[in-house]
């Protein structure tokens, strides 16, 4: 009988997984032909995770595989993991959601960078940033994240990582192998290329991998708006964005990247060099009154890993540049006309984010039954966002630039320890600590004009309105603290529990405290980082956000884990300080009204409650048979979230949702079907006009085969080309002069109809 790990075991099993398998807990390295056991090598990898492991969950290969093949937006490969959602937006743009705490609340980690949005309606989030193509892992902490994975977050941590190098055998020959793929998905005619390339000896690896894609509008299962436009036909140009009453408008995009990886390996010790550029020409944005109109982005990522007597050392460094415009698209127009009645041409809007830090950790091993996980980190962002003048729209839009953040500064300085007790086989406790210090300022701003319409005044006098913001003192430091208590138990290898409290918190962002101009409803529309089509203005006197979570988990399974599983985690979330949608006159002295159904709105703090459980289990029906194993699968999770203060309904809570799934396999041919049941969102935030949607069903049916070096997958999605509003979509904005009164309120966000996806991959 197989006996527990004694805690002598356990810490030299956790060197002898990174000198046996080259894997320093987060750069796991690959070797070709090496007579490893992968049974064995799975079970210490565990070991090499910081608690939590019940709360936190990580996609296998075969999921990666699959969803790889039937997206291009790498936040959808989270679909399917528990206490997760998304907010869907551009094409390859999603926005992840952790129990009802989406974007910069969840601390989103590509190949152990923190990159952020550079964009005020936050088109560019982290995950757009890798395609999924070249990714390789998935880990998401959606219950309590170790403060060695935490910071400046209060939801939890999300951790992708690009494929793994490879090296070839000591003493083995060059190894060289690829793997090229094309794919094309039926619903918005996407279609693309994927290649990756690896030569590599023992010590040194080299691999590129680059993907481009291109998709025209989707559409929906239904019609969900009058063919034609959302437009006033009299404005100059009413008659462009003509579009069937299915078709999604401003959803089409394209976008291309490139990387190269180099890796050396010697004996325990392991560095890695990444480049990555990349290029988004368009991509549309159907919840939002912009379309991304251009995206350069370039990366430098360098990784270090080694083990030594005393434990293990980490660190990282990471310097990312991006430069983002903003305009309309195809499909939408701007209303307004000069004093000559000429058309006005577009609204530019330019941004440029510059994203550097590092991080030192050390895993030290203090006795055979303690780890000591010691750390710091530095995080030092720029942003500039301006919108040039526009010819012949002075006073409007001009003569002058309009800056609607200048010279913004966010520092993050932090330091963390992490202590990690193997009491005994069956208790296991982590104890960690995490402060730190973000310092922000920006620098003067200034309006298009001093006069007319916009009429803003001059920017260095204190009563007009950028001379007020000016004036102020904005330089801001913010002491956060993070605290996390988590403790294991394993009565037997039958059962496991879990219970922990977390202190988590999160500095507000630089629009939140930063974007400044609240008498013009135009200019407040283009600071709408949540796709509900209201006006935003930021509020300097913001605090951070402070969650305190408790977290339980039960986790069942037969003994070899082979036959079933089942897993509760049930969870509750009070957070001080939250930062939520008010009336923009309870911040701002003057704010225009609206008589569209919009509102234009501000930022405070108050205070918020989330609960809600997640439940996930399979079981294998049939395994062994003539006709191959059945895997039955399912996931249930419930959120609720409320604003104590004012009693409304917090935005974008997904409703309670169940999927069910049946995994087919016979020898190298893999099917699944799955059904998807959401129900209605009834609970919807006032403040902000979020809209109700009905419940809906949907089936999925995946297939793929696999011969020596060829795979192909096919996939329908949507089965039923069943039509429904996506919960979490937001508002309609897709279409129309997306700036005037064209756009009419009450319409949401659809989701694709049926889409028939395949994808041919060959490896050489």
């Amino acid at each position: 009988m197989h006996k527990p790990a004694t805690p002598v075991r356990f810490f030299m099993r956790r060197r002898m997984t990174i000198i046996i398998a080259g894997c320093f807990a987060v750069t796991p390295v690959v070797y070709a032909d090496h007579p490893i056991s992968t049974p064995e090598v799975t079970v210490l990898e565990e070991h090499l995770q910081p608690l939590p492991t019940l709360s936190n969950t990580e996609a296998d290969a075969a999921v990666i595989a699959r969803t790889r093949a039937n997206t291009s937006d790498t936040a959808s490969m989270l679909d399917g993991q528990p206490g997760v959602s998304l907010y869907r937006a551009g094409g390859v743009s999603s926005l992840p959601s952790i129990h009802g705490l989406a974007d910069d609340r969840i601390r989103i980690k590509v190949d152990g960078m923190d990159l952020i949005s550079a964009c005020a309606n936050h088109m560019n989030p982290p995950l757009s940033y890798i395609d999924p193509a070249n990714v390789g892992t998935i880990q998401v902490y959606a219950g309590i994240a170790p403060v060695s994975l935490g910071g400046d977050s209060i939801a939890g941590t999300i951790q992708v990582d690009s494929t793994a190098p490879e090296f070839a055998a000591a003493g083995e020959d060059l190894l060289t192998r690829g793997r090229i793929s094309g794919f094309y998905r039926s619903n918005n005619d996407a279609r693309g290329v994927n290649l990756s390339a690896t030569a590599a000896t023992d010590v040194f690896s080299v691999r590129y991998t680059g993907s481009t894609v291109e998709a025209n509008n989707y559409r929906a299962g239904d019609a969900f708006k009058p063919a034609g436009i959302a437009a006033d036909s009299a404005q100059p140009g009413g008659d462009r964005g003509w579009l069937d009453a299915d078709e999604v408008g401003s959803s089409a995009f394209k976008s291309e990247n490139h990387e190269l990886a180099l890796a050396l390996r010697h004996e325990d010790h392991l560095l890695e060099l990444k480049a990555a550029v990349q290029n988004i020409p368009y991509q549309g944005f159907p919840n939002q009154r912009m379309d991304m109109t251009d995206n350069d982005s370039t990366r430098f990522n360098l990784r270090y890993s080694g083990q030594y007597d005393w434990g293990r050392f980490e660190a990282s460094a990471y310097r990312e540049n991006t430069r983002h415009k903003m305009n309309f698209g195809d499909d939408k127009l701007f209303w307004y006309t000069n004093m000559m009645m000429q058309p006005v041409a577009g609204m530019p809007m330019e941004t440029e984010g510059s994203n550097s830090g590092f991080k030192l950790q050390g895993d030290v091993i203090l006795s055979e039954r303690d780890l000591l996980r010691i750390g710091a980190e530095y995080q030092r962002y720029r942003l500039d966002d301006w919108w040039d003048a526009v010819a012949n729209a002075s006073p409007m839009m001009g003569p002058g630039t309009f800056w609607n953040i200048r010279n913004g500064e966010r520092d993050r300085y932090a330091v963390f320890g992490e202590w990690e007790a193997r009491w005994n086989p069956q208790w296991v406790t982590q104890l960690g600590l995490r402060h730190e210090t973000v310092k922000m300022d920006s620098g003067p701003v200034q309006g298009y004009s001093s006069t007319g319409m916009m009429n803003y005044g001059n920017p260095a006098n204190p009563a007009s309105i950028p001379g007020a913001f000016n004036a102020t003192d904005r330089s801001k430091t913010d002491q956060n603290l993070d605290l996390t208590a988590i403790a294991r138990f394993t009565p037997d290898e039958r059962q496991t529990y879990e219970a922990g409290y977390a202190i988590k918190t999160r500095s507000p962002n630089l629009y939140e405290r930063f974007a400044w101009s609240y008498n013009n409803t135009m200019v407040m529309n283009m600071n709408n980082w949540v796709g509900d089509g209201n006006g935003y203005v930021g509020n300097l006197a913001l605090d951070p956000e402070t969650a305190h979570t408790l977290s339980l988990s039960g986790s069942w399974h037969d003994a070899a884990q082979q036959k079933w599983h089942l897993k509760a985690t049930p969870y509750f979330t009070y957070v001080d300080d939250y930062i939520d949608a008010v009336a923009c006159a309870e911040v701002a002295k003057v704010c225009p009204g609206r008589s569209d159904g919009f509102v234009n709105l501000s930022l405070d703090n108050q205070r918020a409650r989330i609960y809600g459980v997640d439940i996930s289990g399979g079981m294998t029906l049939v395994q062994g048979s003539a006709y191959g194993s059945l895997i039955g699968r399912g996931l249930l999770s419930y959120t609720r979230g409320r604003n104590l203060e004012t009693g409304d309904d917090l935005y974008k809570i997904m409703p309670l949702n169940l999927k069910l799934a049946l995994d087919h396999r016979l020898g190298a041919w893999r099917n699944t079907v799955e059904l998807k049941l959401v129900d209605e969102k009834r609970h919807v935030q006032d403040v902000r006009r979020e809209l109700k949607t009905a419940g809906y069903g949907l089936i999925n049916v995946y297939s793929s085969y696999e011969w020596k070096r060829v795979r192909l997958d096919v996939g329908i999605e949507n089965l039923l080309d069943k039509g429904y509003d996506d919960p979490l979509g937001g508002a309609y904005l897709g279409q129309g002069a997306t700036m005037g009164t064209g756009v009419p309120y009450g319409i949401a966000v659809p989701g694709m109809g049926r889409s028939i996806n395949t994808s041919l991959t060959f490896t050489f």
